[in-house]
């Protein structure tokens, strides 16, 4: 699995990152690096246009808002699963 966390680096990017630590590790894959793309170029490259971002085995999360830990941890069980 992964996982990567668009932004330029601000306060909502750092929640989203915390938020998806916490998730990993009510699931038990706490050991699931989170990948970071910081850079405007990247960005623009991912197809993702307002940040923070989470984005999942290439899939686009969300986009523009931090999501809770406890909904990331919900769809991380449910992909887990099929």
């Amino acid at each position: 699995m992964e996982l990567t966390v668009v932004g330029v680096g601000c306060r909502k990017c750092d929640d989203l990152i915390a938020n998806v630590q916490r998730a990993l590790e009510a699931v038990g894959r706490s050991d699931i690096p989170i990948q970071r793309v910081q850079e405007a170029d990247e960005i623009a490259d991912l197809g993702v246009f307002l940040t923070p971002a989470l984005i999942v085995d290439g899939v686009v999360w969300s986009s523009g808002r931090v999501i809770p830990a406890e909904k990331i941890a919900e769809r991380l069980r449910r992909i887990a699963t099929a």
